[in-house]
């Protein structure tokens, strides 16, 4: 398997998207482990227009005992499970020029 990006059985590229909801219930159930929760999607992928090489943005929030540690442990977990390069952002990490647009954009899983 590649390292990043699912190659569908017709050799196609399969859409990231695709690729999020067949594995939804793991991806929720790896980020409860680490205490994390209202997992969405924002970026190209939400938007439909990922390219090879896009990450995956996912927004979370998390509870008062969450760590860097926790959330950079779901980043590479999350990387193991979908085969692509993620970033994982909480409403209070992310750079407040980007925050009212990404708050917008992001949807549920």
């Amino acid at each position: 398997m590649e390292k990043y990006g699912k190659i569908g059985l017709g050799g196609e590229a399969m859409p990231a998207i695709n690729e999020i909801m067949a594995k939804r219930d793991q991806i929720l159930s790896t980020a409860a482990q680490y205490k994390f929760f209202n997992v969405r999607l924002f970026g190209s992928v939400l938007r439909g227009e990922e390219k090879t090489e896009s990450d995956i943005d996912f927004l979370v929030e998390c509870g008062e005992d969450c760590s860097l540690f926790d959330l950079i442990s779901l980043k590479y977990d999350l990387e193991e499970i979908l085969g692509r390069k993620i970033d994982v952002v909480t409403p209070d990490s992310v750079h407040w020029t980007l925050k009212d647009k990404i708050l917008q954009e992001a949807r549920p899983i």
